[in-house]
């Protein structure tokens, strides 16, 4: 595997997504001179190059020089055209595809650019921005260790990242991680919107809201017990929030939360084949 120093990478978008990675890289070594961009904004361009000195271009093949990895970050509505824009530069450098669009199946990839080529799909979610994301990997057979490894390095600058070894699974973690903060962000809205008119004012609700939810998930991260004893040692007998628990069984909260996450994965999975 080359060294850090040595690694290029260019990222076809600069977006709010290849934004958070381009800082990720540089926080954990990354030269600047590593990394080009480009993007037909020139707003976004000029905020990369203003936040991190990173070279932006607006043509997707003037950037390219000879990178280890390509990322793309562009929405998924224009990754046929984008890919197709650059096919025959990647194919010339041989370098490693990293994928970060919702939808597009590696076999999009492939027939987009070659079937030889190395090919990571990636489903990051909005954490990532600050530095706190989920990603799930899902690898080729043309990808080999060192760039299983590399990929893990790049997705790890934004959070943390496991790999599924089968494509459908991605449509797992879209349900999962990708859609997941707008669920707790509708419970945490739900629980300050019932707080304030118990009496909280909006401010102390939603910042008790906020560390309740920051706390609880930073606990059970450090904690060595799994959820569900951390939901049972808190839960005093006749306590209060027995009280609370009882109320979601007997509104069949589980029930609603998977036929949720279910929806999620099947809407996933429609989108995959609308592309197809």
């Amino acid at each position: 595997m080359k060294k850090l120093t040595d690694l290029k990478v260019r990222f076809v978008g600069a977006g709010n997504m290849a934004t958070s990675l381009i800082g990720g890289l540089i926080n954990r070594g990354f030269m600047p001179s590593q990394i080009r961009a480009s993007d037909p904004g020139g707003h976004q361009r000029q905020a990369v190059t203003e936040r991190f000195g990173v070279q932006t271009f607006d043509d997707n093949n003037a950037h390219f020089g000879i990178p280890d990895v390509v990322v793309f970050a562009v929405k998924p509505q224009i990754m046929k055209k984008v890919t197709l824009d650059v096919a025959n530069s990647i194919a010339e450098t041989g370098a490693l595809v990293i994928s970060i669009a919702a939808g597009i199946k590696v076999k999009h990839l492939e027939s987009w650019l070659s079937d030889d080529t190395a090919i990571v799909r990636t489903m990051p979610n909005t954490p990532a921005l600050i530095g706190e994301g989920a990603t799930g990997l899902y690898a080729n057979q043309n990808v080999n260790k060192t760039q299983r490894r590399l990929t893990e390095s790049i997705m790890d600058s934004v959070g943390i990242s496991h790999w599924v070894d089968k494509e459908f699974k991605i449509d797992v973690v879209t349900a999962l991680s990708g859609s997941g903060p707008a669920y707790f962000f509708l419970f945490m809205e739900y629980m300050q919107k019932t707080a304030i008119e118990l009496g909280l004012s909006p401010e102390v609700a939603a910042k008790l809201t906020e560390q309740t939810a920051l706390g609880s998930a930073i606990l059970a991260q450090r904690s060595p017990d799994d959820i569900k004893v951390l939901r049972e040692k808190v839960t005093s007998p006749k306590g209060t929030t027995e009280a609370a628990l009882k109320s979601f069984n007997n509104n069949d909260l589980e029930r609603t939360i998977k036929q949720a996450i279910n929806a999620a994965n099947d809407r996933s999975k429609q989108l995959s084949d609308d592309f197809s």
